[in-house]
C-alpha cells in the first residue's frame, strides 16, 4: 500500500522563507541592541528665586543754598602824577678823570731807592749718587779701610746678612714658587735704609726679600765732596728650592 503525503502537511516547504525572516529579525534585534543608548537621568531641582518686596526708602530732599555771586572787583583808583618842573639853581661841578698813563712829556721822579740786605738761606738738596761712582761708599758697621776696601766689605756684609736672615716662605715652598727677586733700596744721608722696592716672579718672594733688606743696620752715609748724600743700591736675591 503506498502512502501519500498531504502537501499542506509538509512542514519544510517554506523553510527557506522562515529562515530568511528569522535571520532578518535577528539582525534587526542585534543592531538595535548595539545602537541602543541609555542616559543617566537625575532629578533636576528648579530653584525658584523668591524676591522680597523692595523696601521703598524715602529719600530726603536736600535743598542747595544758592551761593550769591562774588561782589564786583573794586575799581582801581587812578593816580595822576603831578610833575613839578624845578629850575636849576645850583651849578654842578663835573669831575675830571685824569689818565694814569705816563707820556713822553711827564717828569719821572728821580729818587734813589735803598735795597736792604736780603738773607739768603741755603736749602740742602737730597742728592742721590750711584754706588759705583760715589767718592766714599756707605760704611757698613765693622768695615774699615779706604774706599775700595769699604766697597768690598760692604758687599761681603750684605751677603752675610742675606744668608743669616734668609727664610724661604712656607706658602711659596708648598706652591713650588721660586725665582730671582731684585731688591732696590736707598741709604739716605743719615745712613738709614729707606724706599725699599722689589720686583720678582711672585708677591710672596717679594715680601720676603723686602723683609730681609729692612733688617739692615744703620750705616755711616756715603759722602760726595765731603757732603753726606743718599746712595741707591740694588741686589738680586735668588729663591731656589733644593730637590732631595
Amino acid at each position: 500500500m503506498e502512502l501519500k503525503k498531504n502537501p499542506k502537511a509538509n512542514v519544510g516547504r517554506n523553510s527557506s522563507l522562515y529562515f530568511a525572516v528569522g535571520l532578518n529579525v535577528m539582525l534587526l534585534l542585534t543592531y538595535l541592541g548595539l545602537e541602543h543608548k541609555t542616559y543617566e537621568t537625575e532629578a533636576t531641582k528648579i530653584d525658584i528665586l523668591m524676591l522680597d518686596d523692595q523696601i521703598d526708602e524715602d529719600i530726603p530732599i536736600t535743598t542747595i543754598d544758592i551761593v550769591p555771586p562774588p561782589p564786583p572787583p573794586a575799581q582801581k583808583q587812578i593816580v595822576t602824577e603831578i610833575i613839578e618842573v624845578v629850575e636849576d639853581v645850583e651849578d654842578v661841578e663835573e669831575s675830571l678823570i685824569e689818565s694814569t698813563e705816563v707820556g713822553q712829556d711827564d717828569i719821572i721822579d728821580d729818587r734813589e731807592v735803598g735795597v736792604e740786605d736780603v738773607e739768603v738761606t741755603e736749602v740742602e738738596e737730597d742728592i742721590e749718587v750711584p754706588f759705583a761712582v760715589i767718592e766714599k761708599v756707605p760704611q757698613f758697621p765693622g768695615c774699615t779701610g779706604n774706599n775700595t776696601e769699604l766697597r768690598a766689605c760692604f758687599e761681603r756684609k750684605i751677603q752675610e746678612h742675606l744668608q743669616k736672615n734668609f727664610r724661604y716662605p712656607n706658602a711659596a715652598a708648598e706652591l713650588n714658587i721660586q725665582g730671582r727677586v731684585f731688591v732696590f733700596f736707598l741709604i739716605d744721608k743719615n745712613g738709614m735704609v729707606t724706599k725699599i722696592k722689589s720686583r720678582g716672579p711672585d708677591q710672596l718672594l717679594e715680601t720676603e726679600a723686602e723683609r730681609i733688606i729692612s733688617l739692615l743696620p744703620k750705616m755711616k752715609p756715603g759722602k760726595q765732596r765731603d757732603r753726606s748724600v743718599s746712595v741707591p743700591y740694588s741686589i738680586p736675591i735668588n729663591f731656589k728650592l733644593q730637590t732631595q
